[in-house]
Parts: C-alpha cells; structure tokens; sequence
C-alpha cells in the first residue's frame, strides 16, 4: 500500500467511526436533518472565509465553516423559540437558504484572480486525495476529543437520549448536555467536509447508525456498530476510489454506508424502527 493511499485510508476510516458514533445520538434524537442543516450552513462560512484571508490551508477555511454552522444552528434554536413552524421546516429553510447564500459566494470568489480560488471546489463533494499528514493527525485530535467527550458524558447522554424530562428531574441541564452534543456534532461535520463535501457529510452521520439501530436496541452497542459500520463504509469507499479509474473517494464512501443500510434493512433479524 502506497503511503498517499494510507493517509487517505487513515483519515476516512477516522471520519468513519466518529461520524458513525456520533451519528447514533442524532438519529435517536429525531434529528437526522440537523446534521444535513449543519453541512450546508457551513458552506457560506468556508467562502467568506476565504474571502477574508485568501487562504489555503484548509483548515483555516473550515474554521469560518465551524463558525458558520454554530450560527445555524442558533438560527434553527432561535426561529424555534419565536415562531410556530415546526423543525423540520426550519430546518429546511436554513439548510436551503445557507447552501443558496454559499453558492452565491462561490460565483463571486470564482470571478477574484486569486489562483487558491479552486481549493473552495473540494470542499462541495470532497476530495480526500488532498489529505496530507498534518490533516490526518488534525483529524485524529479532533476524534480523539470528541470520544473522550462522549466518555465523559456517557450516563448524561444515555438519559438525556431515553427521557429529556427526567434527566432534568434528577439534577442534569439538559440544555448544556444538548448544546455539547451540537458541537460536537458540528466538529465531526467539520473534519468530513474535507472528506466526504457538503452536500454528502449527513449520509456519514446517519446512514451508520441507521444501519446499526437494525441489530441491536442497546445505546452502547449501537455507537461501538455504527462506528464500525462507519470505519468500513470509509475503508471499503478509499479501497473502490482506488482501484477504479475516476471514481470519486467521497460518493463511493457514501455509497458503501448505504448499501450497508440496505443490508441492515433486509436483513437484521432485530430490524428496529429508526
């Protein structure tokens, strides 16, 4: 295996599992478009980042994305509070209305002769051949972070997931418990945007843990499978990109995790609804 191949290899299959894991808790918080609404919403932040610094270094840009995405989802929270449209509307409307403004950034960055303009193509459906060590071991402290997060809250998220109302009763803020789970969200989305792009990140957050829920009705074994089934869509994704000429790393990863859904689907014998 070349070492180009391995870096790739290495930082999908670490996307892979933390996306996975973390997948479980937003599909089991009834929550799967918020991840969609994230990914899309960082899309005007990475351009107007771009816009302000002229940057390539990716990581850089993804941080105007991280920022971009927080304001999205305090967007959603904000709306939520003050209007009677339900959320999955208004998650619809932000995600459109984000994604549109981005695309609308992107025109006015490409018509700038700036020649680090094209960095800001990879980041719509990925392009994780241009993963370099630094970005894998970037990729690798962010999920380490996010796992030692989720171990540290593992009893507040377990009763926050099953019954909001009584983790309050007991002594727990709730809301706290769901604004970390948002962030951390928002970073495992950061650190795919590079991977997977925009447009396909949610299907790295649910698909996994959507193929997971069809075998088992434990929370624990749940996030340990759908990191698995995340790490094997991703491996099995670098693995197709590599060996057939012209297929994109990215939709090919995206594929693999949902013909693991469709597997689960048929054929779990503890098939469960999602």
């Amino acid at each position: 295996m070349n070492h180009t191949l391995l870096l790739v290899l290495q930082g999908a299959v670490l996307l892979g599992i933390t996306s996975g894991m973390l997948g479980s808790f937003a599909l089991l918080r009834q929550q799967s478009l918020l991840g969609d609404a994230i990914s899309h919403a960082a899309l005007p932040g990475i351009v107007l980042m771009f816009l302000c610094t002229y940057s390539k270094n990716p990581w850089i840009l993804l941080s105007g994305g991280a920022l971009a995405g927080i304001v999205g989802v305090m967007s959603v929270n904000f709306i939520v509070a003050h209007t009677k449209l339900k959320k999955d509307a208004i998650l619809g409307i932000i995600l459109s209305v984000f994604f549109g403004f981005g695309l609308v950034l992107m025109t006015i960055a490409q018509k700038i002769p700036v020649a680090s303009q094209a960095v800001l193509n990879k980041f719509l459906f990925g392009n994780v051949a241009t993963l370099l060590k630094e970005d894998v071991y970037i990729i690798a402290i962010i999920s380490l972070c996010i796992f030692i997060a989720l171990a540290l809250l593992w009893k507040e998220c377990i009763a926050y997931i099953f019954d909001p109302v009584f983790t309050q009763t007991i002594g727990f803020n709730t809301k706290n418990i769901e604004i970390i789970l948002t962030l951390l969200q928002v970073f495992a989305i950061v650190i795919g945007l590079q991977t997977v792009g925009v447009v396909l990140m949610s299907t790295m957050l649910i698909a996994p843990a959507a193929a997971a829920r069809q075998w088992t009705k434990k929370l624990m074994h749940m996030v340990l499978l759908s990191g698995i089934c995340g790490g094997c869509a991703a491996s099995m994704g670098v693995y197709a990109s590599s060996i057939i000429d012209h297929l994109p790393t990215g939709p090919a990863i995206v594929v693999a995790a949902s013909a693991m859904v469709f597997f689960s689907l048929l054929c779990a014998p503890k098939r469960s609804a999602a």
